[in-house]
């Protein structure tokens, strides 16, 4: 939940009475929740359309198994029909409880005052206990799902499971990956699979890391009669990566660009309190935006190869395409 205030005492106490009566004391009304019921459950029928929704579906379905990051955040249209008004509450209680809030405040405020609202914001909570830790996520094993699709595109996921988000390797991981596929035209995958070849319009990757180890995911739309040729150069060029890395220029090139576009990233009072949020939530060293360039000029080509090649085995990866082919 989030909210934006003027700092002016009277505006700002009104809008923290309000915040604190729906956190503290939502009603959760029987029509709203029927109402909520049925736009969901239409939203997620209306996806099931879309190819790039059945292909992201398939590739958490396929990577993470039994795992929790299996299950669709849009819900399952069965499940939701079946909820009633009592187990909202019964998830508010044991969810929205104050030993798991993380409350993150900025603006014209000072130490004293944000303690102040910090409590004000979770005494009325659950008192609850918190949260079990979720599960580790098995280790990827190889997988090719084809789901026909009448669509004029094949949508292509590769992947693997990635990192946490207080990984050790998440610097190396984060500066390799804008080599690989991070860096829009400057990263080797849309160099290979677009301007060499134009397979595809974009190709890209990246890491999602979560409280577990989020996913690693590469991916690319093409024309359905090219797609083995498009995902047989995008998984050689992932491969080429973890065996020999990036080069030293590309590493340079990368770390001149992250470091050079980071002040845009704390540019806006809600930007920082965006990352005041993840330190809190991820338990990240309070110093994490101090450090955070120097962080990226340490990484090397040594730390990337290291990096990659414990986290990604070119041999045990994920794979779905929805479009060409037929179904398995």
């Amino acid at each position: 939940m989030t909210l934006r205030t003027l700092s002016s005492a009277v505006e700002k106490n009104k809008a923290l009475d309000v915040l604190a009566q729906v956190l503290q004391r939502p009603d959760f009304p029987q029509a709203v929740v029927k109402r909520e019921q049925q736009r969901l459950i239409a939203s997620i029928r209306e996806a099931e359309a879309d190819p790039g929704e059945v292909a992201s579906k398939a590739f958490y379905r396929a990577l993470y198994g039994a795992h929790p990051y299996a299950q669709d955040e849009a819900g399952d249209p069965a499940a939701i029909a079946r909820l009633a008004r009592d187990d909202l509450q019964a998830f508010y209680r044991t969810h929205y409880s104050a030993p798991n809030a993380v409350i993150s405040l900025m603006g014209d405020i000072t130490r004293a005052e944000a303690e102040a609202i910090a409590v004000r914001l979770s005494a009325g909570l659950p008192r609850g206990a918190p949260l079990p830790a979720l599960p580790k996520p098995a280790p990827t094993t190889a997988s090719d799902t084809r789901i026909a699709h009448p669509s004029s595109q094949s949508h292509v996921l590769v992947g693997a499971v990635g990192m946490a988000r207080n990984d050790p390797d998440f610097f190396p991981l984060f500066v390799g990956n804008y080599v690989l596929g991070g860096g829009g035209f400057d990263s080797q995958l849309m160099r290979e699979v677009r301007d060499k070849r134009g397979y595809a319009y974009s190709a890209y990757s990246y890491f999602l890391p979560m409280k577990e180890a989020g996913p690693f995911q590469l991916g690319l739309q093409t024309k359905r009669e090219q797609t083995d040729d498009a995902l047989k150069v995008a998984q050689d060029t992932l491969r080429k990566f973890i065996a020999d890395g990036p080069s030293e220029a590309e590493i340079n090139q990368a770390k001149s660009n992250l470091t050079g576009g980071f002040p845009l990233r704390i540019d806006s009072n809600r930007k920082i309190l965006d990352y005041l949020a993840i330190i809190g939530f991820y338990k990240l060293p309070l110093d994490y935006l101090d450090t955070w360039i120097d962080r990226v000029d340490a990484v090397d080509v040594v730390a990337v190869k290291q990096a990659f090649a414990r986290r990604i085995d070119p041999d045990a990866l994920v794979t779905v395409v929805v479009g060409a082919g037929r179904a398995r």
